[in-house]
């Protein structure tokens, strides 16, 4: 009896399931970015409440403190600083706040520094520091009061916000509670607000020895007006040459008072993103937001893209997943889903601005300096709802800003360690409402999940189309099957190298960047073989590219997420509808037509200019559109590193 033959083994699940992906590419390319997109406009639906994690912080546990007393004498440090002479504040300016610190009891110094820029190349400001030492503490943590002003010339809103820091810190020279340092940083802000704190951090965490002189790495030679400062009675008691330290920071609030708004109410709005998307701990937010909201009565607002709100499309989009929450509620009243128009438009034109701002790697303020050295800090910007041009608005107006400060600072001081119980990757739909990176993280997997599969699928099609034998009956079809095989290399090496043109193009000057170009586009590295290339092999060639422009997504997605995000909505597209467009034009057909005007369309949008010249046109309108602004934009990326000026140069 002869032997059965053994059943021919199956391949595993996995295996079948990456086949039958690979084989139904265009599918599965279509249901992905279909449902990418859906789960993009979906996140203001999904948005969740905030909420306190740390249940060490307790916000509005207590009753303020802060007395009509520490308002009083606010009110006169503000009168003193809006009675200066216009000529005579860069010194007296610094005085007058030194010696208010001093009269409190604080340890007072100057931190002189030279501000980096080229038009101001002998200038010198000077930061005015005073510092408690919590009677609680052991001198190792601390909290930081930021009051950004310009020296020559205090403006009203310049001396509110120093006299609500003000008024809080002469409380907390006398409460008891206090276990963590206290320091308030007047930053001289004339050539930066932005300049003046990071230069004061930069010495606070990079020890320089030596007196006054010696501060900072560069001379400055304008400073007889400072030198007066040094000479002045008050130095003679609480303030010193040498740089003060307190301890490591916990966070850092920076004070700001704008113009009058146009509210029912005053409104508090929160600054939160840093350089390259990075966030404060969510807790840090939430606090204020519950003290703002519940204890002091103030609006607070997050910065959104007004003209979101008067979109028709975007209108259409949030009554039609109004209807579905409806008919979700209809059939079981447990299911929570779909939100009013009016809040979704609201939600989506927040969202939309903290995707923006993050993606745009720029900080949104002073605060940004201060996640540089991994400190949680955010900007509260108060505007009041009238012009506080009497004693009585002004001094309600000081009440309401420091106890707001007062209940931040007691909430901070009650931890045990930094923050660390919420999230450090979200996005914020209202101030009350956020979107966690374990929901956001669906979209953005689901735009690029495409990229892997149809860049098999062209590798495999393209193997097959050239075809290798399938049994070489000699040398030569054996060698012929191996460099059949490695012909991806070459299509790797153009890619490889047009990504370095684009770094050379980012990085050399205009000049060497023409010479370069003609260089390696002129050199046969490129061209060999070009018609072979155009005709056969543009497939793998593709493929390549998909695999690199995949690889590079998920490499910013850990960057900057939001930067990959926006990324993957402009490039997945436009990676997976590529083709030659001479084939499409010589094909004489509606598909190849359809196919080459798209690819037109998304090439334009996907260049730099033309999507910055569309998103400002969208989000701010048309008006301010122009080429000074995109050169603007690239030079500000270039200056504050960004991660998103990578997708410009590559």
């Amino acid at each position: 009896m002869a032997e059965s033959e053994n059943p021919k083994a199956r391949r595993r699940p996995l295996v079948r399931l990456g086949i039958f992906l690979i084989s139904h590419s265009l599918l599965v390319s279509v249901v992905c970015c279909a449902a990418g997109v859906l789960a993009l406009l979906l996140l203001p639906v999904l948005a969740k409440n905030t909420y306190v994690s740390e249940n060490a912080l307790m916000p509005g546990s207590a009753n303020p403190m802060l007395s009509s007393l520490d308002i009083t004498e606010a009110h006169r440090f503000m009168n003193d600083l809006t009675g200066l002479k216009t000529g005579d504040t860069v010194g007296e300016s610094s005085t007058l706040i030194a010696r208010y610190m001093s009269d409190l009891g604080a340890e007072v110094n100057y931190h002189k520094f030279h501000p980096q820029s080229e038009n101001n190349i002998c200038s010198c400001c000077v930061n005015t520091v005073g510092i408690i030492r919590a009677p609680r503490g052991d001198g190792k943590e601390a909290i930081v009061l930021v009051t950004p002003y310009n020296s020559p010339k205090i403006d009203l809103d310049e001396a509110l916000s120093l006299a609500i820091a003000y008024s809080v810190f002469s409380l907390l020279t006398r409460v008891t509670w206090l276990a963590k340092d206290i320091i308030w940083l007047a930053a001289d802000s004339r050539y930066g607000e932005y300049a003046s704190v990071s230069a004061w951090l930069r010495d606070y965490h990079m020890p320089v020895f030596g007196g006054f002189e010696k501060l900072g790495s560069e001379i400055c030679y304008e400073s007889n007006a400072h030198y007066r400062l040094k000479e002045s009675p008050i130095t003679e008691r609480n303030i010193s040459d040498d740089f003060r330290r307190a301890g490591t920071m916990a966070a850092a609030l920076v004070i700001k008072v704008s113009g009058r708004n146009k509210q029912a109410d005053d409104t508090l709005s929160i600054y939160a993103e840093a350089s390259n998307g990075q966030m404060p701990n969510l807790d840090l937010i939430n606090i204020v937001n519950y003290l703002a909201v519940h204890r002091q009565g103030l609006l607070v607002k997050i910065e959104n893209f007004l003209s979101l709100l008067d979109s028709k499309y975007l209108r259409i989009v949030g009554e039609v997943f109004e209807s579905v929450g409806y008919i979700a509620r209809s059939l079981n009243p447990q299911w929570k889903f779909g939100i009013p128009a009016a809040d979704y438009m609201e939600g989506a034109a927040t969202l939309a601005s903290s995707l923006y701002y993050q993606a745009l790697g720029i900080p949104t303020g002073p605060h940004g300096a201060f996640r540089d050295y991994q400190v949680d800090a955010i900007t509260l910007e108060i505007s009041p709802k009238a012009f506080l041009n009497n004693k009585v608005r002004q001094t309600e107006f000081l009440q309401r800003g420091g106890r707001l400060i007062e209940g931040v600072v007691r909430s901070v001081n009650n931890l045990l360690e930094k923050f660390h119980q919420s999230f450090f990757l979200y996005l914020l739909t209202s101030p009350s409402k956020f979107v966690s990176v374990g929901v956001y993280m669906i979209a953005f997997a689901l735009l690029v999940a495409p990229l892997p599969i149809v860049a098999a699928s062209l590798y495999s099609d393209a193997n097959k189309k050239h075809g290798t034998t399938p049994s070489p009956k000699s040398a030569d079809d054996e060698h012929r099957n191996i460099l059949q095989s490695w012909k991806w290399l070459y299509a790797a090496k153009q890619v490889f190298i047009i990504h370095c043109l684009g770094v050379i193009v980012s990085l050399l000057p205009d000049w060497i960047i023409k010479i370069v170009t003609w260089i390696i586009l002129g050199s046969p590295i490129i061209y060999a073989d070009a018609a072979q290339s155009q005709k056969r092999e543009w497939g793998i060639l593709k493929s390549m590219t998909i695999s690199a422009a995949f690889i590079g997504l998920c490499l910013m997605s850990v960057i900057n997420f939001a930067a990959a995000e926006i990324g993957a909505l402009l490039l997945v597209p436009m990676c997976l509808l590529a083709h030659p467009l001479r084939q499409d034009l010589r094909a004489r057909s509606l598909k190849a037509f359809t196919r080459a005007a798209c690819n037109l369309v998304l090439g334009f949008i996907g260049c730099p200019p033309a999507a910055f010249f569309v998103l400002k046109g969208a989000f701010e309108g048309f008006e301010s559109v122009n080429i000074s602004a995109f050169w603007n934009w690239i030079a500000s990326l270039w200056a504050w590193n960004s991660a998103t000026y990578l997708y410009i140069g590559i």
